[in-house]
């Protein structure tokens, strides 16, 4: 009889039953989706898609697994999924309904072996929070610190790679459609980040690196992985005590408060940017909390992004080519970045994303984010640069794009839903002024090295 490990291992294995089960259950979205999309441009056929991409969003909300974040990544790329799937897929949250208590004594059993239980002073079977690719218990240790165990689902490498199978398939049917952006590079970052996100020990070696990388900032807390207690499917660390950021807002809190915790997010997330070229790429509000005694909590450190000291350079650059109209800079900036085939048509089309995304740095006074009272005055941006590039041929965004682009929108979405009135000008300035790239490329080797994470190839 095999034991007990070996079991738990081809349930959790990436087993063609698993991904032919996963496929079965996302294929009929997918393809309906793409048949609509394809009977309208194609046929002029009119559907209701905003019905359909809500009937979506309950499909892919009701998985545990990549496909929601998938989904949630794309609705903010412009134009990487039509306006109204973009809408919808971009209101889906990680809170997928948790397994229950035998997952979970199998799960523990299987990490940590018979005697688990022996090793917490109180573990709690019932799941504190849950996500796209695991859940949260809380427990205590035998010395009493307090901590968090996260446990990844069942099947999930056969789910990653099925719902990749229909990503891939879907991208191609809606670039058969519309060239405008070309997305084999976004496709392949996707995947990479997701196959990363599967290997705990390596979350536990980012959340190492991220607790050195914001150890100067006293309003950004981040956990400690508990390394006797990590495996590849399970992460053990410091539990930290939070609001989640929606409750807190409903309390009503005064400005000076928002604006506090709204510069701890703009640290949070650019302090590991521009001084060490790494950033977390899923600032969705469940991975932050108001904490306790002030400033945030940042959490689930799976989808972080090390950046070539050249691409950050390049950002720098772009925005200072976009303040004094430098046409010459700003293609030099899209070069290094890794867009090919720029052409200057092209480039002036880019350059209306660029200038609504660096539009609040270049202002030195307290500003909200966007001044405008439109909400969607974003996607009529994303629309024009659509345009645009349909009409120019089409550009291939680089690899690096994805995340960074999404973070400056999630960021964006998270400081307007806080009101926020901050000097965003002075505070980007104080972390590029001496900007180094060969200062940044030792900074950011050395900071891996120390925290155990693999360097990019």
């Amino acid at each position: 009889m095999a034991d007990f490990s070996e079991t738990e291992g081809r349930r959790d294995g990436s087993t063609l039953f698993g991904e032919i089960k996963r496929m079965a259950r996302t294929s009929g979205a997918v393809g309906g989706i793409a048949a609509r999309v394809a009977g309208a441009r194609l046929f002029g056929i009119q559907t209701d898609r905003g019905k359909h991409a809500e009937d979506l969003k309950v499909i892919l909300g009701g998985l545990k697994g990549p496909l929601m974040k998938v989904a949630q990544f794309l609705s903010t790329v412009p134009d990487a999924l039509p306006a109204e799937y973009a809408a919808e897929l971009a209101e889906l949250q990680a809170n997928a309904p948790p397994m229950g208590r035998a997952f979970v004594r199998r799960r523990m059993e299987s990490e940590l072996g018979r005697d688990w239980r022996k090793r917490f002073a109180h573990f709690e079977e019932e799941a504190a929070a849950a996500a796209s690719l695991g859940q949260v218990h809380r427990a205590s240790l035998p010395d009493g610190s307090r901590v968090a165990c996260k446990l990844q689902y069942p099947d999930m490498p056969s789910t990653v790679e099925a719902d990749l199978r229909q990503l891939k398939l879907a991208m191609a049917v809606y670039h058969r459609m519309d060239n405008a952006i070309r997305q084999g590079e976004i496709y392949n970052e996707i995947a990479e980040r997701l196959r990363e996100e599967l290997d705990y020990r390596r979350e536990a070696a980012q959340m190492r690196l991220y607790g050195q990388m914001l150890a100067d900032q006293p309003m950004v807390h981040v956990p400690h992985p508990v390394e006797a207690y990590c495996t590849s499917r399970l992460l053990t660390m410091t539990w930290l005590d939070g609001e989640p950021l929606l409750r807190w807002l409903g309390e009503n809190p005064p400005q000076e408060a928002r604006n506090r915790i709204a510069e701890a997010l703009f640290r949070a997330w650019y302090v590991p940017l521009y001084r060490f070229g790494v950033i977390h790429g899923d600032p969705h509000p469940g991975n932050y909390q108001v904490a306790p005694q002030g400033g945030v909590n940042l959490l689930d450190f799976g989808a972080i992004r090390v950046f070539p000291p050249r691409f950050v350079r390049g950002v720098i650059d772009l925005y200072e080519a976009v303040r004094d109209n430098d046409e010459d800079r700003a293609h030099a900036a899209y070069v290094s970045w890794g867009f090919s085939d720029i052409t200057r048509e092209k480039m002036e089309v880019l350059n209306l994303w660029a200038k609504f995304l660096y539009e609040p740095l270049m202002q030195d006074r307290p500003r909200r984010i966007q001044e405008t009272n439109d909400t969607q005055f974003g996607r009529a941006v994303a629309e024009k640069v659509h345009e645009g590039l349909q009409r120019t041929g089409g550009v291939q965004p680089p690899r690096e794009f994805l995340l960074m682009d999404r973070s400056a929108i999630g960021l964006g979405s998270v400081f307007l839903r806080l009101g926020a009135e901050l000097n965003w000008h002075r505070m980007f300035h104080e972390l590029i002024a001496d900007f180094d790239t060969e200062a940044l490329a030792a900074r950011q080797s050395a900071a891996l090295a120390e925290a155990g994470v693999p360097a990019p190839t």
